[in-house]
């Protein structure tokens, strides 16, 4: 089982519906592309550390996945995300390998081998 965080900062001008529309949307690409959601988080309106599109403040959400095996739909899931004018930032952080560092189950050489974008080193994409 692989776990997943899926963060995304949305434009503090919204609505309060029209910012569920987009979460409403996100959740449907999620568990259509294989990964359920275990739990969500709003964090509300909060200051971003540096300007993004003339804003200073942004809406947080997270999402908490799990997927069986790894979550092919992460990419369809991040160019939606990137194509919505609604959407500031986002960002996908694979979770399981942090726990499987904590319980030993993570040797130091396969630790070496995972590249930033998940796959392990010498794979081609």
């Amino acid at each position: 089982m692989r776990t997943y965080e899926l963060m995304y900062v949305l434009d503090p001008r919204l609505s309060d519906e029209e910012a569920e529309e987009v979460n409403e949307t996100v959740r449907k690409l999620v568990t259509g592309n294989g990964a359920e959601i275990t739990k969500e988080e709003s964090w509300g309106r909060r200051k971003l550390a540096y300007p993004i599109e003339k804003q200073t403040e942004g809406r947080y959400m997270l999402m908490y996945l799990h997927s069986e095996d790894a979550f092919g739909g992460a990419p369809e899931v991040e160019r939606r995300l990137e194509q919505s004018d609604r959407v500031l930032r986002y960002l996908t952080v694979r979770t399981d390998l942090d726990l499987k560092r904590a319980h030993g189950e993570v040797t130091p050489e396969l630790a070496a081998g995972i590249t930033e974008g998940g796959e392990a080193a010498g794979e081609e994409a």
